[in-house]
């Protein structure tokens, strides 16, 4: 998926396995497919979940993470994942790396969601919880920032998809969100990258939410996103009412949608194709809400 990421075989985990855990050596592993961008995922025996950084660029914060999911989960009303062990590096792999429980559940298929109605308030829920979290230690969040951080980047990405996806209405919703002051308010607890792949469902409902590697504080429209992501139009208005969203907040959160999704689509087209169809779902969604709002 990247050309900088590294080989992670199956024996190669065994190894790190026996050679640091040997009380789970006998366990059965066996790789998971997965549309994760940076890491990849082992299944160890029935209740263990083995998450190796694939990349250089992402590697060396799952000490960080597991500290930060230990004082999170009693704050949140759908589980996360549990930290059960740190790996370190070896000569045969060069980061550290987690154990964690495995958490059941399937990613929502945006466009073809069984419950989107029940689905939008488990997510408004969640939200709402995430923002009420109070522990006095934080961080700022990736991509919590102000959205003129992403403005060269994000106009980039735009002309190189001109041909693939109207330019011109992707740059006016762009320009009308940059055209609003940036968020002044207290900065709340996001988890800053709610995609489908980090989202798990049972029978349509929300279930767990995963990978905790953006989590901080920053502005709160960060993780309204998945009204664009995963939620359909009809329900939108509903978790937007459920979320207490401004004007100012629902526009900002539009734009860092879209702006996730053209380098998601830009990048991974031709690479990754479930993940070029999602950006390309959330494009779709945020220019047909651009004529409608």
């Amino acid at each position: 998926m990247h050309a900088d990421e590294i080989d992670i075989p199956l024996a190669m985990v065994e190894r790190l396995i026996a050679g640091q855990f040997p009380r789970w050596a006998a366990l059965p592993l066996r790789r998971l497919p997965s549309t994760g961008t940076v890491n990849a995922l082992f299944r160890l025996g029935p209740d263990l979940v083995v998450r190796l950084c694939r990349v250089p660029w992402a590697a060396g914060g799952e000490a960080k993470e597991q500290r930060w999911l230990r004082q999170l989960a009693g704050y949140l009303p759908v589980a996360i994942p549990a930290p059960v062990a740190l790996g370190q590096p070896t000569d045969e792999y060069p980061w550290t790396w987690s154990i964690l429980r495995w958490l059941p559940g399937t990613n929502p298929v945006p466009g073809s969601l069984t419950a989107p109605d029940k689905l939008a308030a488990d997510l408004a829920a969640f939200i709402i919880a995430f923002r009420a979290i109070d522990i006095p230690e934080s961080r700022r969040a990736y991509r919590g920032g102000p959205l003129a951080r992403l403005d060269e980047q994000t106009r980039a990405v735009i002309a190189k998809l001109d041909g693939t996806i109207d330019t011109d209405a992707a740059t006016a919703i762009w320009d009308e969100a940059l055209d609003i002051p940036a968020w002044d308010g207290p900065s709340t607890w996001v988890h800053a990258d709610l995609l489908p792949g980090n989202i798990l469902t049972a029978d349509g409902r929300l279930s767990a939410v995963i990978d905790f590697a953006t989590v901080g504080m920053g502005d709160p429209a960060c993780d309204l996103i998945v009204g664009w992501t995963v939620l359909p139009a009809n329900v939108r208005p509903i978790f937007r009412e459920m979320v207490d969203c401004d004007d100012a907040t629902w526009t900002r959160a539009r734009a860092r949608a879209l702006s996730i999704s053209l380098g998601g689509l830009h990048y991974y087209r031709g690479i990754e194709p479930t993940l070029a169809t999602e950006a390309q779902y959330t494009i779709d969604q945020v220019l047909a809400d651009s004529i409608t709002s």
